[in-house]
């Protein structure tokens, strides 16, 4: 057979070859294959912690569009706004052309997620558990956007923060913590949200762990049973800017109460420490730090 017959014959079967290879696969957070045929170049994200790791991962120059309180870093404040974590502005979001869209699986509108899948534009779900789900993220993100070794970097420097955390703290004294998520309700978290795996990082022991469901709501009288040492809740953010976090000062009318009786009550950035993303390891630190005043309080007594 000519060579030249050869060659052509064999062509498609090697460019075959070359997209199969060219192809990206990774598994999202919802356990679904997510596949591209090349890096993504427009990339969508509909939630602040979303629009945190891509940039993180390298990406924040094909970032083209995201969700409402997206401020950081600080550039990220400058794209265009395709809705917020309840409702999706879906004809904008068609208009910036994307070719991958990252979703907050419980936070974005499932029946509009739906309507995305059908236009048949690729959705990776983030939703990280735990603290070293933020670096695994950095990675996979990294790999659909075509940024590894920034992303690779970026996952490092997060794992080593961590880590630094968990040989310092970690093997502390321990100390009972309630966190207070909202007031009225009483709510909290249990033991499988992310911030119970900080609150474990820097010594702690989450009083509720073991509840059900996720976010669960208690009572002031199970707060007092439990009796925990230290009361943490979250600071206002940018994405609670005109609403007013739980305050901690109610619990003053419990001056029995170890936490009231020691001063233990504590509040953090809550954009540090309620994304699930870098900037948690900034939050983590903080509440370490706070358990150690609540461990020194011991010996000190009420301030």
């Amino acid at each position: 057979m000519p060579r030249l017959i050869r060659f052509t014959l064999a062509a498609p079967l090697i460019c075959a070859a070359l997209h199969a290879q060219a192809a990206i696969t990774v598994i999202d957070d919802s356990g679904a294959s997510v596949t591209l045929p090349a890096p993504a170049q427009r990339v969508i994200s509909l939630a602040p912690h979303v629009t945190e790791l891509l940039y993180a991962a390298g990406g924040g120059a094909k970032v083209v569009g995201a969700v409402s309180y997206s401020d950081f870093p600080p550039e990220a404040k400058q794209l265009p706004r395709v809705g917020d974590n309840k409702a999706l502005d879906l004809e904008r979001i068609v208009a910036l052309k994307p070719d991958l869209i990252v979703v907050w699986r419980h936070g974005n509108a499932q029946r509009q997620l739906d309507r995305l899948r059908e236009m048949h534009i690729p959705l990776f779900f983030s939703e990280p558990h735990h603290l070293d789900d933020v670096a695994v993220s950095l990675t996979k993100l990294g790999q659909l956007l075509g940024t590894s070794p920034a992303a690779d970097a970026a996952a490092a420097a997060y794992r080593q923060d961590i880590a630094k955390l968990r040989s310092r703290y970690a093997n502390r004294p321990p100390v009972s913590v309630f966190y207070q998520v909202w007031d009225q309700p009483l709510m909290t978290l249990n033991g499988a949200h992310m911030i119970s795996d900080v609150i474990a990082l820097c010594g702690g022991r989450n009083v509720f762990a073991q509840l059900e469901p996720l976010v669960p709501t208690v009572s002031t009288e199970a707060v007092l049973a439990a009796n925990p040492e230290a009361i943490v809740t979250a600071a206002p953010g940018a994405t609670q800017p005109d609403r007013t976090l739980p305050q901690l000062g109610q619990w003053r009318a419990w001056p029995s109460l170890t936490a009231v009786a020691n001063n233990n009550l504590f509040a953090i950035d809550g954009d540090l420490i309620n994304r699930p993303a870098p900037r948690i390891a900034q939050g983590a630190r903080q509440l370490c730090e706070d358990l150690e005043v609540a461990r020194s309080r011991r010996k000190a007594g009420a301030q």
